[in-house]
């Protein structure tokens, strides 16, 4: 399941329909700007952080399989800090993710 719509619901309770908008809004903006300087992350210099970060964010957000790439790569610099991950995967789906998010919200939360 790439987005997990009962958590959006519970996030969009938990904040109130009025802030909603604002917050993905703001949750877009800082995982955008993580995302971006993923490529220039190493392991040693916070990779594994960064990874924390945006599988927290993607599960506060309903994004189920962007948050599992995040929490295997997290997994695996934990195992071998020296781990080659496939980044482009882990933004490609980001943006999968995002792109369905944005495209269906409407829809999802229309009154």
């Amino acid at each position: 399941m790439m987005i997990d719509w009962n958590r959006v619901a519970e996030l969009r309770e938990e904040v109130g329909p009025e802030d909603f908008e604002e917050v993905v809004e703001l949750f877009l903006q800082e995982v955008d700007e993580e995302i971006g300087k993923l490529a220039q992350a190493t392991a040693s210099g916070g990779l594994s952080e960064k990874l924390h970060f945006l599988k927290g964010s993607a599960l506060s957000f309903g994004f189920t399989d962007f948050s599992d790439l995040c929490q295997s790569g997290e997994a695996s610099l934990t195992a071998d800090p020296l781990a080659q991950l496939d980044l482009e995967g882990l933004q490609s789906s980001y943006q999968t993710a995002r792109r369905k998010f944005l495209d269906d919200l409407p829809q999802r939360f229309a009154s």
